[in-house]
């Protein structure tokens, strides 16, 4: 008797535990990629493959993030805010508590998905956990009515 059958040829318990242990795991790397749908207030857009280019190109037009929201770049690993009128900031879409990539920006905060933890859309500073370290800054250049990322 194999220990991955049992005597009627059945899939043993260790057999069952490990398949049911991968199927977890797969589930949460899942989650850990994010969603690419908009949620909460809708003060949020995601931009990915038919976004604009990486490596200094055009990200976006200023009038394309909403004053108070965002904007995420998933294929940039970006988020660009817009916290009052006329300042645009940018920082990294992955939390810096598991890595997930955010997914929305509303009330105020850029959130994640994964955990729950909110950064600030002004500074990138964590308002709720459990993420304890800020969302890294991401150099960007404002000229004229576009966005771009910094060389």
């Amino acid at each position: 008797m194999s220990t991955s059958q049992d005597h009627e040829g059945r899939p043993g318990r260790r057999t069952v535990v490990t398949a049911a242990g991968a199927v977890a795991v797969a589930a949460v790397l899942t989650a850990c990629g994010g969603s690419k749908e908009a949620a909460g207030s809708g003060a949020v857009e995601h931009a990915g493959e038919s976004g604009a280019g990486a490596g200094g190109g055009v990200l976006a037009k200023t009038t394309d993030i909403p004053e108070g929201g965002g904007k995420i770049f998933t294929e940039q690993g970006v988020v660009v805010t817009q916290p009052a009128a006329g300042e645009f900031k940018a920082f990294s879409s992955k939390c810096t508590h598991t890595g997930c990539t955010v997914s929305s920006v509303a009330n105020g905060t850029i959130n994640c998905p994964c955990h729950g933890s909110k950064f600030d859309v002004a500074t990138g500073s964590v308002k709720t956990g459990p993420a304890t370290e800020p969302l890294p800054a991401t150099p960007i250049k404002v000229q004229g009515d576009s966005i771009s990322l910094a060389s």
